[in-house]
């Protein structure tokens, strides 16, 4: 049968292609190579779905920085604010948490999946699941529709691929489209690892003494080789067997990749600063102040009530303190060292945990080739790319979904309007 317009991949990015171009009359087959629909959408926000990003336009694109800036028509034409109006009209009341994030008041990222699938269907889409495509068909530099691996072929003069990148591989995102879209003459950029744990081989890791130790409201930093801070995120972390993990280490893990392959150092500095709304000579005023009023206690005691006492030992033995000395014998140069130790506790990363276990792929389909407002490619005709397919990459907290649903958005409208 032939189709106006046929997508590949049914997650975020292809489902919002389907509700775009389905909207538009358009004759649209939507194939997944899994079982189900949605099955990324279906497990973030830990299983809530964080659906959008409440901040202005020009925040969001921070929080992006992944080639965030690309983003700008496609943004404008279907931003967080159409995003949250789409879904309220689909009658998902959301609601908005702590740093913009939006949720729906249900709590269930099924309530969304269903919602978005209920839509493509309402709007005559054709789906076909358990559909893995072969190859993509080109001829005389324009599209002409999928092959399956069955053997089966779809003709359309529009193809949209909306296949992810290669992160949470259970989910389908095994990065099939980039073969694809290199057979068109597209460059796929390096792809990497972003929003995801950092390791470390530092002994206190090793021995697993701080492993499942949560550190709330810290500062996390990342420094070249010169001393030059590289990037600073403020929020939780855990110390996990094999590093750090948490929203401010997932924030802080491209910028490790980066810093590994731009240095070639095998390792980069980290510091954490465990109270950051205080400086090194507060600290070690109100520490000392600590110690005097409870003058005959041992400092390990009297310290656990100011840092997280789990890491005290650490801070004691590194600043060259005996656990039970008391105020009396304080000596005041080592002490400073702890203040110190407290606003930059080091730590030397080796790197990260796998693509695969990512929750976002850094690189893909280079942005020069696609065109900003129709995500359609500039080398072949009726070729159009949205989602984590793409060079784009952002934080987690409703960034990635949010350039999900606007490129699927573009893709899908200017698809549709291909044979209109």
């Amino acid at each position: 049968m032939d189709y106006d317009v046929i997508i590949i991949g049914g997650g975020s990015a292809g489902l919002m292609a389907a509700v775009s171009a389905g909207a538009r009359g358009s004759r649209v087959l939507l194939l997944d190579k899994g079982d189900k629909l949605g099955r990324k959408l279906g497990i973030s926000g830990g299983g809530r779905c964080n659906v959008t990003n409440n901040k202005e336009l020009d925040e969001l694109i921070r929080h992006i920085p992944g080639n965030g800036r690309f983003l700008h028509s496609a943004l404008n034409a279907f931003g967080n604010k159409e995003i949250i109006a789409f879904f309220e009209k689909l009658g998902i009341a959301l609601k908005e948490e702590d740093n913009g994030r939006m949720f729906p008041v249900s709590d269930r990222a099924k309530t969304v999946v269903d919602a978005l699938i209920g839509q493509v269907r309402k709007l005559g889409v054709q789906i076909k699941v358990n559909a893995p495509v072969k190859e993509v068909l080109y001829q005389g530099g324009e599209v002409r529709g999928v092959r399956l691996k069955s053997g089966e072929t779809f003709a359309s003069p529009a193809v949209i691929v909306a296949s992810g990148g290669k992160s949470v591989p259970h989910t389908g995102s095994t990065g099939d489209g980039y073969a694809w879209a290199e057979q068109a003459g597209h460059t796929i950029t390096e792809l990497f690892p972003t929003e995801v744990p950092i390791t470390s081989n530092e002994p206190f890791i090793q021995t697993k003494e701080l492993q499942g130790l949560s550190l709330r409201d810290i500062g996390l930093s990342v420094w070249n080789p010169k001393g030059k801070r590289i990037i600073e995120h403020r929020g939780d972390m855990i110390f996990t067997h094999f590093g750090l993990s948490g929203p401010t280490a997932l924030r802080c893990s491209q910028f490790v990749v980066k810093a590994l392959k731009q240095f070639g150092t095998g390792n980069v500095n980290m510091t954490i600063d465990l109270l950051p709304d205080k400086s090194a000579d507060e600290i070690y005023k109100e520490t000392l102040a600590l110690t005097q009023a409870e003058s005959k206690k041992a400092v390990k005691n009297v310290l656990k009530s100011y840092l997280p006492e789990r890491l005290v030992p650490l801070l004691l033995a590194q600043s060259g303190l005996d656990e039970q000395v008391t105020y009396d014998n304080i000596p005041k140069q080592q002490w400073l060292e702890l203040a110190k130790l407290a606003k930059a506790f080091p730590l030397r990363a080796y790197g990260t945990l796998s693509i695969e276990d990512a929750f976002v792929t850094g690189g893909g389909v280079n942005l020069k080739e696609i065109d900003p407002k129709t995500m359609g490619s500039k080398l072949m005709h009726g070729l159009y790319f949205c989602g984590e397919v793409l060079d784009i990459h952002g934080y987690t907290g409703g960034y990635n979904i949010t350039a999900a649903f606007s490129t699927g958005y573009a893709a899908g409208l200017h698809a549709a309007r291909l044979r209109q």
